[in-house]
């Protein structure tokens, strides 16, 4: 399961995140959005868990947490229609 992590405080590192995640369950992937010029995170990332109850146990319990200096947001992504970009 995909979760979409928001509103990350720009200095919230990927190992920050995976921190808090990983007592949750494995992770798959984890990883911030970054800014293609600067390389400094745009204030949202990424996380993918294998197992749904454990995903859906760390978007529960994360969600409207605080996060270094920021209340994080955290939900399961929506995929994408076909065709839409």
């Amino acid at each position: 399961m995909k979760l979409l992590v928001r509103n990350l405080a720009r200095d919230t590192s990927e190992h920050t995140l995976m921190d808090i995640f990983e007592p949750f369950g494995a992770l798959q992937a984890c990883g911030l959005v970054k800014d293609a010029k600067t390389g400094l995170s745009k204030g949202f990332g990424f996380v993918e868990m294998p197992r749904t109850g454990e995903a859906k146990a760390a978007e529960k319990t994360l969600n409207s947490i605080q996060l270094d200096s920021s209340i994080i947001r955290v939900k399961k992504t929506v995929p994408m229609p076909e065709g839409d970009s």
